[in-house]
């Protein structure tokens, strides 16, 4: 077993008692520091406190101490062992240090695994948090965002969401009008996390198809052919996106053509679903820049935050 020391810090051109306002409301609604919707957002089964339990993603931890507008330490949970903890730091002149700590307990494959998959990530994720208290809380905003490293990049694309199967939701009208009676129905779904778009003409670029009818909440595309037509619904609700595809045979050679492409087809349709998720999640606004923060609590930055 060997010792995992990790730390991040960085001054921060605001008083502590700003930032420590922010760090009191990760995991709320209007959570301004987690940086979601690239990474998972912080969530918890309460409010802030000693034993809500929560994490991000598949990192699972509970709340091990909590000094309200100073620091609050975040305990593993069996089989893992230590804590991360973010906590901020008074100094002369109106600024704050702000600090992450990960310590940790960890045998060979642990180690070796941290070094080269979780570490690149978990640096990543916590500059981005700490990006955001910086966008928040300091008058000048942020000058320079961290930059992702190649590694750090490709080691997130392999553990990003993936679209699961469902059935063809009812709501999706326009999907279940598109054919009397389709020849073959599918559906794959991702969930949307917080700052991702909602409107579904934002994941137009799912499919290179034209657009044949809208609804709200619904996008139909597809094409019409000699030997099949179909239909590709997108729909954008309830904190998920679905993209179902539906499809009519005219003919023998329709069948004997979708006979070969529906084996490629599930492939495909997650492997475009994913690839424009993760495109709206990087371009989507930082959550600092979503939210009320408190160097900016004005009424027209809170009108335009609940139109996200």
């Amino acid at each position: 077993m060997r010792t995992v020391r990790n730390v991040h810090e960085r001054l921060i051109d605001a008083p502590a008692e700003v930032v420590g306002a922010l760090l009191d409301r990760i995991s709320s609604p209007d959570d301004p520091l987690s940086p979601s919707p690239v990474w998972p957002p912080i969530r918890f089964d309460g409010p802030l406190g000693v034993g809500a339990d929560g994490g991000h993603g598949f990192v699972r931890y509970s709340i091990g101490a909590y000094d309200p507008g100073r620091s609050i330490r975040f305990d593993f949970g069996p089989p893992g062992n230590g804590f991360h903890a973010l906590a901020t730091e008074p100094l002369d002149g109106g600024r704050c240090r702000v600090s992450h700590v990960l310590e940790q307990q960890q045998g060979l494959k642990a180690w070796l695994l941290w070094t080269l998959a979780i570490r690149p990530m978990h640096d990543t994720m916590i500059e981005e948090l700490i990006d955001n208290i910086e966008r928040a809380a300091s008058p000048a905003g942020l000058p320079r965002p961290y930059r992702w490293t190649r590694w750090a990049r490709l080691m997130h694309s392999l553990v990003s969401d993936r679209p699961t199967a469902t059935s063809v939701p009812p709501e999706a009208e326009l999907a279940h009008q598109a054919f009397a009676a389709p020849d073959f129905a599918d559906a794959y779904t991702l969930r949307l996390r917080p700052g991702m778009p909602r409107d579904p003409q934002a994941w137009r670029k799912v499919l290179p198809f034209p657009v044949l009818a809208t609804a709200p909440g619904e996008l139909l595309l597809g094409e019409d052919g000699g030997h099949l037509d179909f239909r590709a619904s997108i729909m954008a609700a309830d904190d998920k996106v679905t993209l179902t595809t539906v499809v009519k045979f005219h003919n023998w050679r329709g069948r004997l053509y979708f006979a070969v492409v529906r084996h490629l087809h599930p492939l495909m349709a997650r492997r475009m679903l994913r690839r424009t998720h993760r495109r709206l999640a990087f371009a989507a606004p930082p959550a600092a820049d979503r939210t009320p923060s408190p160097r900016d609590p004005s009424p027209a930055r809170m009108d335009e935050t609940g139109a996200q």
